[in-house]
């Protein structure tokens, strides 16, 4: 129409000014594309993040053995179980929490993402997940570094003592439950990456 105007803007639409133009919102190609990119990115870490969390609980609870051993020459039977530890309790309880909120979040983001819309869609929710990734990885961290230490123990026994090394007679429960916590750090590192993702994405939208 004559004597109406076409401005660029940001958000893809058309919108009237008071003087009877039209204000073009549309957003440059290059702009779309990295924030379609970052969303991508974010979705395919949140569900690593609960591939990694979901195997850790599964091997941690799954971790228990019986076997037999000698101490002072005497053969005594011996039995492990998860639940018998504090430090494994905690991990998988930790772990679990952080299954879920990974979960929520993917089914959030991806429903999202399937809507082309932007996966982060403020500021305000920005922080709000920052904070959320933040307090998880630290969680994260505490307790693998609480069940490494047991974990070291059970592999070392004590020196100066006769507690022997438990994992000689208890293989299978010490392997399971060692990589058990190193999927506890693989979700731990993908928190704190999604954290810094979400720095990012505070900079620069």
């Amino acid at each position: 129409m004559k004597g109406l105007k076409t401005t660029a803007g940001e958000d893809g639409a058309q919108l009237p000014e008071s003087n009877g133009t039209f204000v073009s919102t549309a957003r440059p190609d290059h702009y779309q594309k990295a924030r379609r990119k970052h969303d991508v990115t974010l979705v395919a870490m949140r569900g690593a993040c609960v591939l990694s969390s979901v195997a850790a609980v599964c091997l941690m609870v799954t971790a228990k053995e019986g076997s037999t051993m000698s101490i002072f020459g005497f053969s005594l039977p011996i039995y492990s179980n998860w639940s018998y530890s504090d430090s494994f309790v905690y991990l998988v309880g930790v772990c679990a929490a952080v299954a879920v909120h990974s979960v929520l979040q993917l089914l959030i983001s991806t429903s999202r993402l399937l809507r082309k819309s932007p996966v982060i869609h403020s500021r305000k929710h920005a922080w709000l997940i920052f904070v959320g990734d933040q307090a998880f990885a630290y969680a994260l961290m505490s307790a693998g570094s609480a069940a490494s230490g047991v974990t070291n123990l059970n592999r070392t026994g004590i020196r100066h003592s006769a507690l022997p090394n438990f994992c000689k007679p208890l293989h299978s429960f010490c392997d399971r439950v060692a990589v058990s916590i190193a999927f506890t750090f693989v979700s731990c590192f993908l928190l704190a990456a999604s954290a810094v993702f979400d720095v990012i994405w505070l900079s620069r939208y």
